[in-house]
């Protein structure tokens, strides 16, 4: 397995809201696990969330006992919806703060994803895919026919996300399982990429690139040519599957993680 991630700035913005986790290795009860969190809230607080959130969705996941991965994941992230809301009521700065969440582990060529708002998860191969639904205003206005796509790339109301950790006392998570075939390449990003670079450039880049690191740093330099309007997260995961089981495929299980 190949996975490497980054952040970047951006052209605009003041600070970096976007944050990251990337790791090969077990943590807790999971094979691996890769997290994109894109922050916000006033001051520093959209930053802090990101980070804070992140850091302890790592530490919950490290002490649960749980093996199930749906389940696990879903636990996990409850409980960091609630240490987040708590950690806000601590200090006034920080009221208000949020994040979106998107995540991945892979189990031989299985993989796993869990998302909240509109940071997303895509699988590349000839074609690219988007798994993840974007939980935003515009993305529903689109999924009930009220705009098209091509209309919802430049709507006012683009960054109004639906769904987020510690907006509310109850979060509702999508769970994907997906079935990884040869050469699948895995892309989590914020929605700093997707903003900038459509969906057919974001799978020329990847497939024109050979190193996974290239393929990162390329996508990152793209959306900042194109103006770079946000913070940019992207980590690409390349799992090198080579066995595929027969009659499996992509598995939505739930809008609320199998509750």
């Amino acid at each position: 397995m190949q996975a490497f991630g980054l952040t970047d700035i951006g052209k605009i913005r003041q600070l970096n809201q976007d944050y990251i986790f990337v790791s090969k290795e077990s943590i807790g009860n999971l094979p691996n696990l890769f997290i994109v969190a894109d922050g916000m809230g006033g001051h520093n607080a959209g930053e802090f969330a990101s980070k804070y959130a992140t850091e302890n969705l790592i530490s919950v996941i490290k002490e649960s006992t749980e093996t199930n991965p749906v389940a696990l994941l879903n636990t996990s992230i409850e409980k960091c919806n609630k240490n987040l809301i708590e950690k806000a009521a601590e200090d006034e700065k920080l009221k208000g703060m949020g994040t979106t969440l998107v995540l991945a582990t892979i189990y031989d060529n299985k993989m796993y994803v869990a998302n909240v708002g509109d940071s997303r998860l895509y699988i590349i191969n000839d074609e690219i895919k988007q798994i993840t639904k974007d939980h935003s205003l515009v993305a529903e206005m689109v999924r009930i026919g009220e705009i098209d796509e091509k209309k919802a790339r430049s709507h006012p109301d683009k960054n109004i996300i639906t769904r987020a950790i510690g907006a509310f006392d109850k979060v509702d998570v999508d769970i994907f399982e997906i079935i990884l075939n040869p050469k699948d390449i895995v892309l989590l990003c914020s929605d700093g990429l997707t903003n900038m670079i459509e969906d057919s450039e974001i799978n020329r880049i990847i497939n024109k690139q050979k190193a996974t690191k290239t393929k990162v740093k390329k996508l990152i330099e793209t959306a900042n040519n194109y103006g770079g309007k946000d913070n940019i997260a992207v980590i690409i995961i390349e799992p090198d599957i080579d066995e595929v089981k027969e009659g499996l495929g992509k598995e939505f299980l739930s809008e609320t993680a199998m509750r």
